[in-house]
């Protein structure tokens, strides 16, 4: 099992940035990739960012750009969100894969005012 903890979430107005950072503890040694998803109310909960061994990074359209992911060592993943949109508020949740499935934060709230 790996426990995830999210913060840095909160109120911001249209252009401005955030960080999200996401510490992992437990089994962290079995991680094989971290990741950021979202959900809006009413959606689905999709993907944002994700990084995997050796640094590779993917990214959603709707994000590439403006948003940046990145890992300290094996415990922590950050997300830097830059240039924010409405469009961007939801709860941000933290993914990590390992071999036994994925394990999930309790998400941080992103608000972003017009």
């Amino acid at each position: 099992q790996v426990q995830l903890v999210e913060s840095g979430g909160g109120l911001v107005q249209a252009g401005g940035s955030l960080k999200l950072s996401c510490a992992a503890s437990g089994r962290t040694f079995s991680i094989s990739s971290m990741a950021w998803y979202r959900q809006a109310p009413g959606d689905q909960r999709d993907s944002v960012a994700r990084i995997r061994s050796g640094g590779i990074t993917n990214y959603a359209d709707s994000v590439k750009g403006r948003f940046t992911i990145s890992r300290d060592g094996r415990n922590t993943v950050y997300l830097q969100m830059n240039s924010l949109k409405p469009e961007d508020t939801a709860v941000y949740y933290c993914n990590a894969n390992t071999a036994w499935g994925d394990n999930w934060g309790q998400g941080t709230q992103v608000t972003v005012s017009s």
